[in-house]
């Protein structure tokens, strides 16, 4: 029933239109209203007949008996996937990008302005998520000896930005061991992801034991991943928490406490939006977000994949009412991650 309703070209411009005027109104749309600005000249009972048709494929619904109809998330996903993809970046939202974010000099300046843009366009959140640890592209590596024998393992990126990592190795190394392993690895693996790092340490360790082996393997217990920690959840920037507390769509206090609740955590966060890393999609967009809280069934997130020198980094992306405008949230979006990718290839 629901794909039958939209097979006609009218069907489905009609859904378009009543999705476009309540989000520019936020008011149940009348059939008299679309009829106003139908490009073909259509009765408004022909038009009523079509969103009766409409709302019984639950792409709409009445409010009330006497009002008009309001979208379904059904209607928004129609809306984002078949009207507002085909969308392209308008003349002054590009210019206007291209100011926010340009002259940003660290990977730290280009997150904050990239984050102030995306929540600017949605009216909701903007949210970067940085790299998992093991995506943390390694340019430098210090290590430095506690007097109890743990270890500070400090990990510098492109760009100046550091993760840092107070270690309890299962054997003591001494100062002149941990320099020598910072040293084999700023030798041979700076450029590399720590992930590809100790994919490489595992076959060195594999093919060429003898050669490798304690080099190799106070490598790997000093800066796998897994022995450090990948704490995605410390790593998420988030810009425009206030807007989402001022939606009309989060009257229920309860609700919203606890969607402030999950922006807190953050954790919630990170694992919708990594998802959109696997989708083939170039910008994926989500209508209900429940992943995230019982208030994320009246959100809608928009998110894309950022690179560094082509690599696949993280991403980021706008999460606001379901009621927002798309086209333009969804060009944002995508032309925020090319220059997101760009600059951070530079830095």
């Amino acid at each position: 029933m629901r794909n039958s309703a939209l097979q006609e070209r009218r069907n489905r411009q009609i859904l378009a239109d009543i999705v476009r005027v309540y989000i520019e109104s936020g008011e149940p749309v009348s059939s008299r209203a679309i009829s106003k600005g139908f490009e073909e000249s259509l009765s408004t009972a022909t038009i009523r007949n079509v969103m009766a048709d409409l709302e019984d494929a639950g792409f709409l619904y009445q409010p009330h008996t006497s009002a008009g109809r309001v979208p379904t998330a059904a209607a928004y996903r129609f809306f984002a996937q078949e009207i507002a993809s085909q969308a392209t970046i308008t003349a002054v939202d590009r210019e206007w990008i291209q100011r926010e974010m340009g002259g940003a000099t660290s990977a730290a300046e280009i997150t904050e302005r990239a984050g102030h843009v995306l929540a600017e366009v949605s009216n909701g959140l903007g949210i970067i998520v940085s790299p998992p640890l093991s995506k943390t592209v390694l340019e430098h590596a210090r290590m430095w000896l506690l007097p109890d024998g743990r270890v500070v393992v400090v990990l510098i990126s492109p760009g100046g930005n550091t993760r840092d990592k107070i270690l309890r190795p299962s054997r003591l190394f001494t100062q002149t061991e941990l320099d020598a392993t910072a040293d084999f690895l700023n030798r041979h693996y700076s450029g590399w992801t720590l992930e590809a790092i100790r994919n490489d340490l595992l076959q060195k360790l594999a093919t060429e034991r003898e050669r490798y082996e304690g080099m190799a393997q106070s490598a790997l217990t000093l800066c796998d991943p897994a022995v450090l920690g990948d704490e995605t959840t410390t790593h998420v920037h988030v810009e425009g928490t206030a807007q989402i507390i001022g939606a009309t769509e989060f009257v229920d206090q309860a609700q919203l406490r606890d969607l402030l609740a999950a922006i807190e955590e953050k954790h919630r966060l990170v694992t919708v939006l990594n998802a959109c890393i696997e989708t083939p999609e170039p910008v994926h967009v989500q209508i209900g977000v429940k992943e995230i809280s019982e208030a994320g069934e009246n959100l809608a997130l928009i998110s894309a994949a950022y690179t560094r020198n082509d690599l696949v980094q993280g991403s980021l992306g706008v999460l606001g009412p379901t009621r927002m405008h798309y086209e333009r949230a969804m060009t944002a979006v995508a032309y925020v991650a090319q220059l997101f990718s760009e600059a951070l290839s530079k830095t």
